[in-house]
């Protein structure tokens, strides 16, 4: 068992910027567990992530990194932690067999064997260029040495974005193979939240630099529904009772965050599940309300 509650400790940080601001932002990825951070693009997640890792510093708050302080304790933190970002931080010079030679200069864990079966399974050539590599070969080759130093806690920024459904399921079923040895934990941002659905055991919604949810996904899932109804009955709907009403010719779709309450309160309307996707979209139109 692992000394920390939190593999992720964030309270109330604040970075402000010309034109965005990162205000408040609190959560908590459980040791263990998976956490899917959803966001459209320039939300904050990246933002939210390099503060972690101490890359921007943060106007006010507090970060704690498998129970360590993110800037006391930077170095230790960086030792026991991986970082996957969407966009190859290697030169592309560089090929697999340079790679762990500068990992192994890095990294005391760092696990040689484990890193070229890693690109064995992959089917990474550790004599290739990187210049030469696919995207999707590129981001196989980030985890590949992510996943080689025995990490505790794996950051992932978008790094599923542009990978073919074929690649992206091969990457999830490693990071289910990563979770199940030993307590390690992943914050995985992401805006395809198809993925996060599959994996994730809480998910953090992040909207133009606040955190609109928090919580365990499954428990987000149960709460919220779809109202579907005609026009006429969507009049009839208190405003209270949605976060905003997707409306065309055809009806209304109306996204609720209780949806207990509302399939006694509109017992004559159909109240449907929802996704992660569906919930992001109508919260993200929540100040327009109504929109099509």
């Amino acid at each position: 068992m692992s000394d920390y509650e939190n593999a992720v400790e964030v309270k109330e940080i604040t970075k402000k910027y010309d034109g965005f601001t990162l205000g408040n932002v609190s959560f908590n990825v459980p040791a263990g567990s998976i956490m899917g951070f959803i966001g459209q693009n320039g939300a904050g997640k990246t933002t939210t992530i390099r503060s972690l890792l101490n890359i921007i510093g943060i106007d006010s708050g507090e970060i704690r990194l498998l129970g360590l302080d993110h800037i006391k304790d930077e170095y230790a933190i960086k030792e026991r932690i991986a970082v996957v970002f969407d966009e190859l931080p290697f030169h592309d010079s560089f090929n697999g067999m340079a790679l762990s030679r500068m990992f192994s200069g890095l990294y005391g864990a760092w696990d040689k064997d484990k890193f070229f079966s890693l690109c064995d399974r992959f089917g990474l050539p550790v004599k290739k260029k990187l210049s030469k590599f696919s995207k999707g070969m590129k981001m196989k080759m980030q985890i590949a040495t992510a996943l080689s130093h025995n990490a505790e806690l794996l950051i992932m920024d978008e790094a599923t974005t542009g990978l073919d459904p074929v690649v992206r399921n091969e990457i999830l079923d490693m990071f289910r193979e990563y979770l199940m040895d030993g307590d390690r934990s992943i914050l995985m941002s992401s805006h395809i939240t198809s993925d996060l659905e599959k994996i994730a055991d809480s998910v953090t919604f992040i909207d133009r630099g606040k955190i609109l949810l928090t919580g365990y996904k499954d428990d987000i899932l149960d709460t919220h529904a779809v109202i579907k109804c005609t026009k006429d009955e969507y009049r009839d709907i208190d405003p209270v009772d949605y976060i905003s009403a997707r409306v065309n010719d055809f009806g209304a779709e109306i996204m609720t965050a209780d949806r207990n309450a509302a399939a006694k309160k509109y017992s004559g309307a159909v109240v449907e599940k929802t996704t992660l996707e569906e919930i992001m979209l109508f919260y993200v139109n929540r100040e327009k309300k109504e929109w099509s």
